[in-house]
């Protein structure tokens, strides 16, 4: 495998796609283009979906996940992976051996692990008995996982209240898989929020103001994109957050106002230079 040139990394996403176009696959390719990267999926489960909620899932089989992956990765190479939406306990498994197996030929390889477990209007995206194979054999596998409140209280089986709280997951999931952890805080009351980072330097904490909007769908999905391609472009932990963090920020001030439920945000308010034509 090649090692593309950073400014234009080879970013892969494993996700769901979501009909609407607002989070998952859809999200994901959005983000990762207008910063820079070149986005390649690998499609997990099908959606029907729109602003107001999920009315449908048809997942993709096994087999043909594993083909998604290593033919994207064998022909065009791959120097960021990014995943979503898993499904069940055979999806985590086979996302994970597949990345386990790319690690071994690419030990640098950044993998960000969004643990999506519930969409914005409530369905359940990733299945009760599939949380433990997640925590074990694919977060394990993440150069940063970037849990939201509930997802973290799931993970941990700690309750969250308060930063110290936030602090205390995200030291307890950093001791048992290795990985950084950006822990968001979106879920917290009060219009003051404040995102945790933890990596090998300790804590830091990214504060921001709360934006009255309904247009937030799919802001989970877009970071972990953009941190996924800051990342393989080569930016510091901490200045890739602070800068995938500014480009969800205008993507919900710039949001379109489109739909009738929780809308998407505006994803092409960013141009990354390296996306203009020659």
């Amino acid at each position: 495998m090649d090692v593309a040139a950073p400014s234009r990394p080879r970013v892969l996403s494993i996700a769901g796609s979501d009909s609407g176009g607002g989070a998952g696959i859809q999200a994901d390719i959005k983000a990762i283009t207008a910063l820079g990267g070149y986005a390649m999926t690998a499609i997990t489960a099908l959606t029907a979906q729109n602003t107001c909620g999920v009315h449908g899932i048809l997942p993709v089989p096994l087999p043909f996940i594993r083909d998604q992956i290593r033919c994207v990765v064998d022909d065009i190479g791959v120097d960021a992976i990014k995943t979503g939406m898993l499904g069940g306990v055979a999806e985590t498994r086979t996302v994970a051996a597949e990345i386990a197996e790319i690690k071994q030929k690419l030990p640098g390889l950044v993998v960000v692990v969004d643990p999506v477990m519930v969409a914005k209007g409530g369905a359940a995206l990733l299945a009760e008995d599939a949380v433990a194979c997640l925590c074990t054999m694919l977060l394990p596998l993440a150069s940063l996982i970037t849990p939201n409140l509930p997802e973290a209280e799931k993970l941990t089986g700690q309750s969250i209240h308060t930063v110290e709280d936030m602090k205390a997951a995200a030291l307890w999931l950093r001791e048992r898989t290795g990985a950084a952890v950006l822990l968001k805080g979106g879920h917290m009351a009060g219009e003051h929020l404040v995102d945790v980072l933890l990596d090998h330097t300790g804590f830091t904490e990214f504060a921001g103001q709360r934006i009255a909007t309904r247009h937030t769908h799919g802001t989970g999905c877009t970071l972990a994109s953009a941190l996924a391609t800051t990342l393989a472009q080569g930016l510091t932990l901490p200045e890739a957050v602070r800068q995938s963090r500014h480009y969800v920020y205008n993507a919900i001030l710039q949001a379109p106002e489109l739909g009738q439920g929780a809308g998407p945000l505006w994803h092409a308010h960013a141009w990354h230079p390296a996306t203009r034509p020659v």
